[in-house]
């Protein structure tokens, strides 16, 4: 007989085996596991009738815990019970002054504040999709991502006030109810809601008013930037919404945790990830109106956070922040979030301790997606065959200059091979959809790449350049087309050259983002061509786009040309410019920089080059 110690020995040995052989072994045993529950968890949501949505997930946490915090928000505290009872105010509100049926939609422009949160879960109860404006948007866009989803009312905070003053004949001419939350306004036109809420009854909505909606149901309209200028409109249906709450439970989040939402509610990563993954877990939130790199950590402490959420911009900022005695006195257990540079990623774990970083990859209307469940740093996920199976996707080699995929003699696309860049395209499924973006089917059509691997098949491209390597991590490489990232946003060239093109000096403007040392994304820049006779108008220029533009999205960076290169197509030509960057040491043009504290655009000097790169200049 083999002696007990002989099969110890065997186990030991296999064990280390397949450690080195397949080091991430039990990580990826983990998050297949826990991927395929939450599969099986949305097959059945898409079966069960009636529907069962996140508000439903909400009223059911409401009953089980009524007193438990649902958020802490600047010293004060709400219970789900209270949340529960104050969306009933709010839905009977509108219910009674908008006259709101399901369906409509409602524009919501809010703050980060607890009344976003029970202001959408209120329109919920009525069946009313909400579209989430972007608080920095104003005049021409505002207009337009609230008129491309055919809201019918629109719901601001009171801070925002002079932004819808702004449109407000135009609103009032296409016969929209305007509500702001507030007490009192003397504004013709703008009625107030926070006197009829705090009037209405807090006892529970009928059912009925939502019985419509089911798993396809738009249940919001969120905003990305693209290529066309101007935002558009993702159409979330309530699957996508189920889908994207579920990124916090295979994170290993649970509902003992407390998680750190201050990113804005208006983008995905805040709403969706955040705040509905938090309702899906039953979990406490501490909501932020902004991120604040000085009040991070000691917020993370008064209210015990075990989860934060992040941008690499975020994380840039803790790790610029002075350094103190106690950074690794806290709780932070796991940071969710995308766009983290691997330096600062590294000095951010040794900083602030052993924080699980579960870096995502994914986009608001995409249908393909990933998560680092294993804290490899630089790597924004990992494939593994269970992902493939259900939502399959490929890397497929992209021509940088045509900006279009290289494709062989039959038409069909290449696939990247193992270790090479290529554009990341998911197949369009029943399981995996692309639904695209409201009132805007020429842009839904361009985000639709057909005959990739076979003829007639249906991808989404994502317009992501990926690499995915021997051990199967996934690294995001760098993102074509016109837009660019700054500041955690998406910038879409095309509106911020309409919007120079407006200054008086300036005939045409190429936008395109450029790579600043030491900062994650790219900074606006643009190359002009001024008006016959005309010189560069510095301070008209700052004018205007400090005036039309927020703040990520102003070019900071302007170079005079005599003319605009153009492809044979007539699109402006980026490539070059973008390799030349910002040097005036390199190139004879004339440049400018947008000075903060002068308010006009400078003669950008060696010197000022030199502070920026020194890091002296703050961007």
């Amino acid at each position: 007989p083999v002696c007990p110690s002989t099969y110890t020995g065997l186990a030991i040995l296999s064990f280390f085996f397949l450690r080195t052989r397949f080091p991430y072994l039990g990580e990826d045993c983990a998050y297949i596991l826990r991927s395929i529950k939450l599969g099986f968890r949305l097959i059945k949501y898409k079966k069960v009738k009636p529907f069962y949505s996140v508000l439903d997930c909400f009223l059911d946490a409401a009953k089980r815990h009524p007193s438990k915090i649902f958020l802490h928000f600047e010293g004060r505290e709400y219970t789900y019970g209270e949340v529960d009872k104050l969306s009933n105010k709010v839905a009977r509100a509108l219910q009674a002054e908008a006259r709101l049926k399901k369906g409509d939609v409602v524009a919501l422009f809010l703050a980060n504040e607890p009344s976003f949160v029970w202001t959408w879960l209120g329109l919920a109860k009525l069946g009313c999709p909400a579209a989430l404006l972007n608080f920095n948007i104003r005049s021409k866009s505002l207009l337009h991502c609230f008129s491309c989803c055919s809201a019918k009312v629109i719901i601001a905070s009171s801070e925002l006030q002079d932004a819808v003053e702004e449109v407000l004949p135009t609103l009032r001419e296409q016969g929209i109810s305007v509500y702001l939350l507030s007490e009192a306004c003397s504004i013709q036109g703008i009625n107030t809601l926070s006197d009829k809420i705090s009037q209405a009854s807090d006892q529970p909505l009928s059912w009925d008013l939502r019985a419509n909606v089911n798993i396809r149901s738009t249940a919001l309209y969120i905003y990305t930037s693209g290529t066309t200028g101007l935002p558009k409109a993702a159409v979330v249906t309530q699957e996508r919404v189920w889908a994207a709450s579920f990124i916090q439970a295979a994170c290993g989040i649970t509902s003992e945790d407390i998680f750190y939402v201050n990113l804005p509610l208006y983008h995905s990563a805040g709403f969706l990830i955040g705040m509905v993954g938090s309702i899906e877990r039953g979990n406490t939130i501490v909501l932020k109106r902004k991120f604040s790199a000085s009040q991070f950590w000691s917020d993370c402490r008064k209210y015990n956070v075990t989860v934060m959420q992040y941008i690499g911009e975020t994380m840039r900022y803790l790790c610029n922040a002075p350094k103190k005695d106690n950074e690794k006195n806290h709780g932070v257990k796991f940071a969710i979030g995308n766009g983290v540079r691997t330096d600062i990623w590294s000095e951010f774990l040794n900083r602030f301790g052993d924080i699980k970083v579960r870096e995502l990859y994914a986009a608001t209307e995409g249908n393909i997606g990933f998560i680092n469940y294993t804290s490899k740093i630089g790597a924004v996920g990992r494939v593994n065959f269970v992902h493939r199976f259900f939502f399959p996707f490929t890397l497929i080699k992209f021509d940088i200059e045509k900006e279009e995929p290289v494709r062989n003699s039959e038409g069909l696309c290449i696939e990247a091979a193992r270790g090479e860049t290529g554009l990341l395209v998911g197949k369009v499924t029943q399981r995996s959809p692309f639904v695209g973006y409201a009132g805007n089917q020429q842009q839904t059509e361009k985000k639709r790449l057909r005959d990739v691997l076979k003829k007639g098949d249906l991808y989404f491209n994502t317009g992501d350049l990926l690499r995915f390597d021997h051990m199967n991590f996934v690294y995001f490489q760098d993102r074509v087309g016109d837009t660019f990232r700054w500041k955690g946003e998406n910038v879409a060239t095309s509106e911020v050259a309409d919007i120079l093109t407006m200054a008086p000096c300036i005939l045409e403007a190429n936008v395109y983002g450029v790579k600043v040392e030491g900062h994650e994304g790219r900074i606006g820049m643009a190359a002009v061509l001024l008006k016959e006779g005309e010189d560069f108008d510095c301070l008209q220029t700052y004018k205007q786009v400090v005036n039309y533009l927020p703040a990520y999205a102003r070019p900071r960076f302007i170079r005079i040309q005599p003319c605009l290169e153009m492809t044979g197509t007539f699109k402006m030509k980026k490539v070059k410019l973008v390799e030349e960057g910002f040097n005036p040491a390199h190139m004879e043009d004339p440049l400018y920089f947008l000075d903060t504290e002068k308010k006009m655009y400078v003669p950008l000097t060696e010197d000022i080059y030199r502070a920026i790169a020194c890091r002296e200049i703050k961007l």
